[in-house]
């Protein structure tokens, strides 16, 4: 999902679709008794908590891919297992990801990717709307032009995503873009409200685990438009698209 080193694809020891990719970096923490026979010898000796990082960010591309199918239960061990290493920053990450909403704890058995459907979904967007279309607005008639240039590669970077599917990347750089223009308003309290409520909203459905390439590239566009708005300074725009761009996240 991240920027990073390369990943390697996981195959999960309960079969079916690869779950998760973990930079090449994150390898080489091991603990007895959890050395995968076909485990490759580690590479580097990585801080724990850096591995707790890394696995974090591979989980959550896996969260977005859909390759964390929603209702399914993954135990921290044979996840561990598969990264090549130890049950324990996989545990912790997981545990991370339930105080977040992502997955809920099953005694004696792991964590279970939540299940949602597009009420919540559509809650989600309506709380976003309502934090961040009143800052875009003021926004929009404040700052100037060069300043919203500026952000121009953020908003190339979700259209470079979009054009090639890859929904891990678009997230990231959705996010991003969004979190971007947010931080010019100087409160950074919105910024990381805005941000926590934008990283739900991208979690899969349960009838519906993986966003479509064209819906991503209707997104993408979304977000050029918009910046075109606001360097025109035209505010009749930029309310009408932001508007819009809440509106189509519920759907």
């Amino acid at each position: 999902m991240e920027q990073g080193g390369a990943r390697e694809e996981v195959r999960p020891p309960y079969g079916g679709a690869s779950v998760v990719r973990v930079p090449e970096q994150a390898r080489g923490e091991h603990t007895h008794g959890e050395h995968p026979r076909e485990a490759p010898a580690p590479r580097a000796q990585v801080r724990r908590h850096s591995v707790r990082g890394q696995i974090l960010e591979a989980l959550r591309a896996a969260l977005v891919d859909g390759e964390l199918v929603p209702g399914q239960v993954y135990s921290a061990p044979a996840l561990g297992a598969r990264f090549g290493v130890s049950a324990t920053p996989v545990r912790e990450a997981m545990q991370r990801l339930a105080t977040e909403g992502a997955v809920e704890v099953v005694p004696n058995r792991g964590f279970r990717v939540a299940e949602r459907g597009p009420r919540e979904l559509a809650e989600l967007a309506e709380v976003r709307a309502l934090i961040e279309v009143p800052v875009m607005l003021r926004l929009a008639r404040s700052v100037p032009p060069a300043r919203w240039c500026a952000l121009r590669p953020l908003a190339d970077a979700t259209v470079a995503a979009a054009a090639v599917g890859d929904r891990a990347s678009y997230a990231d750089a959705d996010r991003a873009f969004h979190g971007a223009m947010l931080a010019l308003a100087g409160n950074h309290s919105l910024v990381a409200v805005a941000d926590d409520l934008h990283r739900r909203s991208q979690w899969p459905l349960v009838d519906n685990p993986v966003t479509r390439r064209a819906d991503l590239l209707a997104d993408a566009s979304e977000h050029t438009a918009l910046l075109d708005a606001l360097i025109a300074q035209d505010v009749a725009v930029v309310q009408s698209l932001v508007r819009e761009h809440f509106a189509g996240a519920d759907g």
